[in-house]
């Protein structure tokens, strides 16, 4: 297909003067007194009103899903640009190590049995703890091969076995080894082959631009607002179609995997556009993350055959997953970490030790050379002399966006996929292996679900201005009024309060009791959130002003989590209530959702998708 380059539109005052004849509406306001071209020329003069782009879709992130969906709507020649707050090469899915799931079945089995989509869609649905819905597994683990096989074509380097094909290494959970990657660095080399891809066709991306509002009008999507960091004026971008892939938001937690830009600003943003969230309550604890700095160690290391000991030389995952062992899912591994360190068999300071060395050196820097470095630079450890000190870590977030297969939210013209998103392919629980997996295949599953609409026409919404130029007064104003506070609380004592709170009342198990005082305390940050004073009162490169509006974001999100966790009264994958210790399938095999009504926190549910897999005990 013949792709031809984009180029960046904007309305000039030009522009906008036509636009204004044109519009009778408009006449009639300026009659009024509500507006006229005149105020709209004193607001620009005033740096309100800055630049206005068009677009047929807006992709808000940056990472796999975003670049991945450009592709695809850019191939359908359709307008297409992304909006980013960092370099897409400094998205977080370049921080995913293990690799990616499809059942290419180039490695047998236990008795060489052969592994297939019906097979990684049971283990995934098992692993969920039966709250995934499974016509969206189904999609996912049937397209998972092809899409493997895609991103090779793209020029994806993956790592091979000795006849030629694409190796495969067993991951938690699994039947079998099943996880195609790229030695230890799998997210890496995807995000670059399709940063690639998204540059030789000239598609646009506004990077350091943070994303302030979503836009509607008449129930529906209408664009963005978004804060150019560099130059601190604020843009208006509109489109027929506005995709979130914003990844997640583990900076809610002291100690998280996630870079510092995940702090859900994509969920807080659909929130307040009145757009439900769904399993808020389910988030991952990665079993191994290194001990003090919380980087991720990837689970490849127990696939490649690493073990987990104690401080009594102790093997003890056995001892809770006898069949799976340490490859056990990672709910199961980190709550059995957690159990040995508070019953005093972890070592002073909280951890157990990761050890590799039976693996050999030649292994170690074949397939995990980039974990080896990380264990030299930030813990002194080489692992093929030594062992890893390790701690679970707050790693994914199962919830998002309430989304369906085909990334529609209730919202008209509004979209969401990726770790941002909840389209209900990891439940309760999340395999390792299938995010990345879940990023490139409903990126082009959702670009087509868009495609298709737009084709259907044009959005009629489109042809009006004035949500877009309110939307850009309305967060100029909320900016430049931040700036003028004279108020004296400290953002980055209120952020670290925040962590606190979350990883000590929610993190791998919880109960009423304290989760009832992490209520109390969330809710006197968010009393001093709106005192926050920022010393720096130019919004050009502003990062203080950035981190307050990200810590808005999770401060709300915080809301979400806690409301929908302490509701859901049973244990079900991630959320672990000691006071609730069984499954309960009678009243929770169903999704939360959390809304804002009345800026109060509503909590609701909807049904489980279920289909080929009847919801058993899961033993591993």
């Amino acid at each position: 297909m013949d792709i031809k380059p984009l180029e960046k539109e904007k309305i000039s005052y030009s522009e906008l003067e036509e636009l204004e004849k044109e519009c009778p509406s408009q006449e009639k306001e300026k009659k009024n007194g509500i507006s006229s071209l005149d105020d709209e020329k004193d607001i620009i003069s005033k740096n309100i009103l800055s630049d206005i782009h068009q677009y047929d879709v807006i992709i808000i992130g940056g990472g796999l899903t975003g670049l991945r969906a450009a592709l695809q709507v850019s191939n359908a020649q359709l307008k297409v640009a992304i909006i980013s707050k960092v370099h897409p090469l400094r998205s977080h899915s370049v921080a995913a190590q293990g690799g990616m799931n499809a059942s290419l079945a180039n490695v047998p089995g236990e008795n060489e049995t052969v592994d297939n989509w019906k097979i990684h869609a049971y283990d995934t649905v098992k692993g969920s703890d039966y709250l995934a819905d499974q016509d969206a597994v189904e999609i996912m683990c049937r397209e998972a091969p092809s899409t493997v096989i895609e991103l090779e074509h793209m020029g994806t380097a993956w790592s091979r076995l000795e006849n030629g094909k694409i190796a495969q290494r067993p991951f938690g959970g699994a039947g079998f080894p099943r996880t195609c990657y790229a030695a230890d660095r799998t997210g890496h080399n995807a995000l670059h082959t399709l940063y690639e891809q998204v540059i030789s066709i000239d598609i646009p991306i506004y990077e350091d631009f943070f994303v302030t509002s979503l836009v509607t009008e008449n129930e529906y999507c209408v664009g963005c607002t978004a804060l150019e960091i560099r130059t601190g004026k604020v843009h208006g971008f509109q489109a027929s179609a506005v995709l979130m892939a914003t990844g997640g938001f583990g900076r809610l937690f002291n100690s998280s995997t996630n870079a510092l830009i995940n702090t859900g600003d994509g969920q807080s943003l659909a929130l307040n556009a009145g757009v439900s969230l769904k399993d808020m309550e389910f988030i991952q604890f990665h079993p191994t993350t290194l001990y003090g700095t919380n980087i991720l160690i990837t689970e490849g290391a127990r696939g490649e055959g690493g073990i987990l000991i104690n401080k009594n030389g102790e093997r003890f995952v056995e001892n809770y997953a006898p069949n799976s062992l340490d490859l056990a899912p990672r709910d199961v591994v980190a709550r059995t970490i957690d159990i040995e360190i508070a019953e005093g068999r972890g070592f002073k300071g909280g951890y157990v030790h990761l050890d590799l060395r039976h693996l050999g050196e030649e292994l170690i820097k074949e397939r995990l050379p980039g974990i080896r470095q990380i264990s030299i630079d930030f813990a002194g450890v080489d692992p093929i002399n030594e062992p890893i000190p390790i701690q679970p870590g707050q790693h994914y977030s199962m919830g998002g966006i309430d989304a369906d297969k085909d990334g529609k939210t209730s919202l008209k013209g509004f979209y969401a996929a990726g770790e941002c998103a909840c389209i209900s392919v990891h439940g309760a629980n999340r395999l390792g292996g299938n995010s990345l997996l879940e990023t490139v295949v409903f990126g082009r599953l959702v670009g087509d679900a868009i495609i298709e609409e737009i084709s259907k026409g044009p959005n009629k919404e489109q042809e009006n201005l004035e949500p877009l130029k309110k939307a850009i007064t309305k967060i100029d104003s909320k900016l430049k009024n931040i700036l003028s506070r004279k108020t004296s609380e400290n953002q980055f004592k209120i952020k670290e309060s925040l962590n606190k709170t979350m990883s000590s009342k929610f993190g791998i198990f919880r109960d009423r009791v304290v989760m009832e005082k992490g209520i109390l305390e969330i809710e006197e940050i968010k009393k001093k959130l709106s005192q926050v004073k920022i010393d720096n009162k130019e919004l050009a490169l502003n990062q203080a002003i950035i981190r307050l509006l990200e810590l808005e974001y999770l401060v709300q999100l915080a809301e979400t989590v806690a409301f929908a966790a302490m509701k859901r009264e049973e244990s079900r994958g991630s959320h672990a209530r000691t006071d609730y210790p069984s499954r309960d399938d009678k009243k929770f095999l169903k999704h939360t959702l959390t809304s804002l009504q009345n800026k109060k926190i509503s909590v609701s549910y909807k049904p489980v998708v279920l289909g080929m897999f009847k919801p058993q005990e899961r033993v591993y």
